[in-house]
């Protein structure tokens, strides 16, 4: 007859107080001041004693826990590692704990408390473009501070306010992890204490650094350079580069907001970072990158990534730098404003209207109801000529 080692009873796990409560064969609930409840796996190796967190009580019955303990007290009698069974238990699946269903669950859970829904498209945005394809696969306890070093150092300098509100983020997901018993320890996306002993303070960098931007009448001579490559990164810096959007509006392009007999791309609302349908009319040259794209894959994304989703800002940033060093992808758009602004005679309206730029004056933009679309396509038409010398 096999001997019964455990201890707790399912009546227990809600009343249990702070601390840690064993169940026997190494499985054992934690219960925090906070009040969260995981189950930890604890065992002995090389004279050690390790931890291996099982998953909140809310997502893990005992009977789970206890069956996934089994399979790891029987793994380290064989000599394997336990915490090899984590990633191949369907109990607790990559998909199930990872940072990026945290993510999603925290956003779920505030976005009623937030003032619109923008607010959560942002924070959705800016983890889709910058967090997850570095660590939304991982489980929240894998999170390091290399991984947060990689996701900022690279935005910190260029696009400062983005990259504090992406640490802001990242910090909060990992804290509400660390609430449901995911994760354990320092928080490495905390400012104070952590990285404000890496990265000089925001305030710093924020008002001295502006976007490099080229010269526009050396801009053509950049565009031959660029038309060398036939990677995906080059069509997509040049799309950029010819619709003088924004990097991530580009990146995001999709087959469904193109209407090539009209030569619209039409950028949908929640897109935008003004919030506003942007409508951008496109010259040959854009159409024919389209037409490349096409040939070259059969994706949902114009301008997909190498493993899947849209191209990364670091990924179009690499490939400027290979040519352009002192260069920033977000530059060409001033680039363009002071070739408007120097070698057309455009009213300023339709300039900054094919930025997407909102009007800051309430009384001019009250008049204003019309996008100015057919004047803007002369201007992006005449923009693209101009790029061909």
């Amino acid at each position: 007859m096999a001997l019964n080692i455990h201890k707790l009873s399912a009546r227990q796990i809600p009343t249990l107080g702070t601390g840690f409560h064993s169940d026997g064969g190494g499985l054992y609930l934690r219960v925090k001041n906070t009040g969260s409840r995981a189950w930890v796996f604890r065992f002995t190796l090389y004279g050690k004693t390790r931890e291996i967190g099982l998953g909140a009580t809310h997502s893990q019955s005992l009977a789970d826990a206890r069956t996934l303990a089994g399979k790891m007290r029987n793994a380290k009698q064989k000599g394997d590692n336990p915490a090899d069974i984590i990633k191949k238990s369907s109990g607790l699946s990559n998909d199930k704990n990872t940072f990026k269903s945290c993510a999603e669950e925290l956003i779920e859970t505030k976005k009623t408390g937030w003032r619109s829904a923008k607010h959560a498209q942002q924070w959705q945005n800016t983890l889709r473009d910058y967090v997850y394809p570095e660590i939304g696969h991982l489980q929240p306890n894998e999170v390091s501070l290399a991984h947060i070093k990689k996701i900022l150092l690279p935005l910190w300098t260029d696009k400062t306010e983005t990259a504090t509100r992406v640490r802001q983020r990242i910090e909060a997901i990992l804290d509400w992890a660390n609430v449901h018993g995911l994760r354990e320890g320092e928080n490495p996306a905390r400012w104070k204490g952590v990285l404000d002993k890496i990265l000089p303070s925001p305030n710093k960098v924020r008002f001295v650094k502006h976007f490099s931007a080229l010269p526009y009448d050396e801009l053509p001579d950049l565009m031959k350079d660029i038309r060398k490559k036939d990677s995906i990164s080059a069509y997509c810096l040049r799309f950029v580069i010819l619709t003088a959007v924004r990097s991530g509006e580009a990146r995001g392009a999709t087959w469904s907001e193109i209407d090539l007999k009209k030569s619209i791309w039409t950028i949908p609302a929640d897109r935008m970072k003004t919030n506003i349908e942007h409508r951008v009319p496109l010259s040959k040259e854009s159409i024919s990158i389209i037409k490349e794209m096409k040939k070259k894959h059969d994706e949902e994304l114009l301008f997909p990534g190498i493993r899947g989703g849209k191209q990364s800002d670091a990924t179009l940033s690499k490939f400027l730098r290979s040519i352009a060093p002192d260069i920033t992808v977000h530059g060409f758009r001033s680039t363009f404003r002071q070739w408007a602004a120097e070698k057309t005679n455009y009213p300023s309206a339709v300039c900054e209207l094919a930025l997407s730029h909102v009007n800051k004056d309430r009384v001019e933009a009250a008049y204003q109801r019309s996008d100015l679309y057919d004047l803007r396509k002369e201007l992006m038409n005449d923009w693209a000529k101009y790029l061909e010398n």
